[in-house]
């Protein structure tokens, strides 16, 4: 099943962020070469392509687990987590209807 996973992030933990990116996107890619990531990426701070200094406040995850419990142990292991990146992580079920 699907499950979206949305990380909002503290305030000013861009330079976090930008450390802990590699060892990040390198779990949502093994996720992606093994056919379970529908889609990832952040919310930009601002109404912006590229928000700049203002960075990010948060991300959206939607990949595929077995069940709630390893979407959950997945989300808890993220290194935006350990580097305190996240201020709060939550993991819902999500049905893909479109397209």
């Amino acid at each position: 099943m699907w499950y979206a996973i949305i990380g909002l992030d503290h305030p000013g933990s861009l330079a976090r962020r930008i450390e802990a990116r590699p060892a990040h996107v390198a779990r949502l890619e093994h996720l992606r070469d093994a056919g379970r990531l529908l889609l990832a990426g952040p919310f930009p701070a601002l109404d912006a392509e590229d928000p700049g200094a203002a960075g990010f406040d948060g991300s959206l995850i939607v990949a595929e687990f077995g069940d709630l419990a390893a979407a959950r142990a997945w989300a808890d292991a993220d290194p935006y987590i350990a580097a305190g990146v996240y201020r709060d992580v939550s993991v819902r079920p999500f049905r893909k209807v479109l397209p």
